[in-house]
């Protein structure tokens, strides 16, 4: 029978329950590492997430300054386009008419302009907007009528235009004339036949069944256009030269032709590019209508964009975020092995969200100020919070100094990563190589099937 008074006795504590071998299992403790680290992908992907959110937003604000300023221009022509009507008889012998068009690019085209920026701010963020004054001149020469299969006495003369394709007409900043034979014209808004531009201007132009002569007919006109971020032409003369200048320094040039000679440096750039017809997939000249895709595909020009873009950076920044978790991870394993020093699951997770918590600091600060600077700031600010936690519960300073040694060379290593995005791969692959070659190095003595990671004490009372 119990003693009553047993009964009476306060109730002892449970003991963990827990085997010890599970416990201290080295394959127990591996498992829960790799689970940690899977778990710490979700507020990772978070993350990316607001990213995107945040880019997608800048991209609203620069749409809204440019929808009033200007936006990417693309310059095309000029261009004559001349109706005529074609006949034609049905299988009933019904005499049909319609009205088709010819289209004819100049011989040489020669364009020169020079590209005045400015930043303007929406918010937090930047908008680069320019002004750019082109000098257009240049020659049509045509060949002879009898080449394109049409008609002379169905040529409509009097209906005859010259295009000139402007891909956002709110940039026009001055009235735009051309000088045709020694005589200005006006441009009027709009196109008269939309078979080449989707936008533009155009005007009618005083042609007759002597144009298609052997002679040239000499061009000039002037346009004064506001866009924002990229400025690009279209090669439509059987020779076009395009010279462009700018205070802008930092350009990237775009398009189906890189510029044939160029120079950038801290006053600015200047490109000049010269295509032939050759060079593009489509004709001088032609009846109907043309694949805009082909002409779309022949654009060339200059991107004036921002040098750095913190959420392409913070991006691919993000990308490493496991490996920066693991190796850190990592480095506590040992540490449990090496030193007898228990860290609790929990320990390891708020590391982990330490280390998530960077890449939103490092969103947010850059926002405000430079990349760089905002990751040296969220950087610093990580390592010194995750040194100072790890003293606290592994309770020796060199244990700690030496984590915040090991997460100072990691953030340094993505840095480079970052900074170097050509040789990024490269510098990636040798890295971790050395990383591997470190743990094969320091593990090699250790007998992992007689690991416990905390010994049992002999006469334990």
């Amino acid at each position: 029978m119990e003693n009553e008074s047993d009964k009476n006795q306060p109730s002892l504590p449970q003991e963990n329950k827990l085997p010890n071998f599970i416990k201290n299992s080295i394959n127990f403790k591996i498992l829960s590492i790799a689970i940690l680290i899977l778990i710490l992908i979700i507020p990772s992907q978070m993350i990316m997430g607001l990213i995107r959110e945040r880019e997608n937003r800048k991209q609203t604000a620069v749409s809204e300054v440019t929808s009033k300023w200007g936006r990417m221009q693309t310059i095309g022509g000029p261009i004559i386009s001349i109706p005529y009507k074609e006949i034609w008889k049905t299988e009933k012998g019904e005499i049909k008419t319609s009205t088709e068009y010819s289209h004819f690019l100049p011989e040489v085209l020669d364009i020169n302009g020079n590209i005045e920026t400015e930043i303007r701010y929406r918010g937090i963020y930047k908008v680069v907007l320019y002004n750019t004054k082109l000098k257009i001149n240049g020659k049509f020469k045509f060949p002879k009528i009898e080449t394109l299969n049409i008609i002379k006495e169905n040529i409509l003369w009097k209906d005859a235009v010259i295009s000139l394709g402007i891909s956002d007409m709110l940039g026009i900043k001055d009235i735009i004339e051309v000088n045709w034979e020694q005589k200005k014209y006006g441009f009027e808004p709009g196109l008269k036949y939309q078979c080449v531009f989707d936008s533009g201007v155009s005007i009618k132009i005083p042609i007759n069944k002597d144009f298609f002569e052997n002679k040239d007919y000499p061009f000039s006109l002037n346009v004064d256009l506001n866009g924002s971020e990229e400025l690009n032409f279209l090669p439509f003369g059987k020779k076009t030269t395009v010279l462009l200048t700018s205070k802008w320094n930092d350009p990237s040039f775009t398009g189906g032709f890189l510029p044939a000679q160029r120079t950038i440096n801290n006053e600015g750039f200047t490109a000049n590019w010269k295509v032939l017809d050759l060079n593009r997939n489509y004709s001088q000249q032609w009846v109907g209508n043309i694949d805009k895709q082909y002409i779309n595909n022949s654009k060339f020009g200059v991107n004036l964009f921002l040098a750095v873009d913190e959420y392409t950076q913070t991006t691919r920044s993000i990308k490493y975020i496991i490996m920066f978790v693991a190796l850190t991870f990592l480095v506590f394993f040992f540490v449990e092995i090496l030193n007898k020093k228990r860290i609790h699951p929990i320990q390891y997770i708020l590391v982990g969200l330490a280390l998530c918590l960077f890449y939103l600091l490092l969103l947010s600060i850059s926002e405000q100020m430079s990349f760089d600077f905002a990751y040296l700031i969220a950087s610093i600010s990580i390592i010194l919070l995750i040194t100072f936690y790890t003293r606290s519960f592994l309770g020796r300073n060199y244990l700690a100094i030496l984590t915040g040694i090991i997460l100072t060379i990691l953030y340094l290593f993505l840095y480079v990563l970052l900074a170097n995005q050509d040789y990024s791969l490269l510098l990636g692959s040798i890295g971790l190589f050395i990383i591997l070659a470190i743990v094969m190095y320091l593990s090699r003595n250790l007998d992992w099937y007689s690991i416990d990671l905390i010994k049992e004490k002999a006469g334990k009372k």
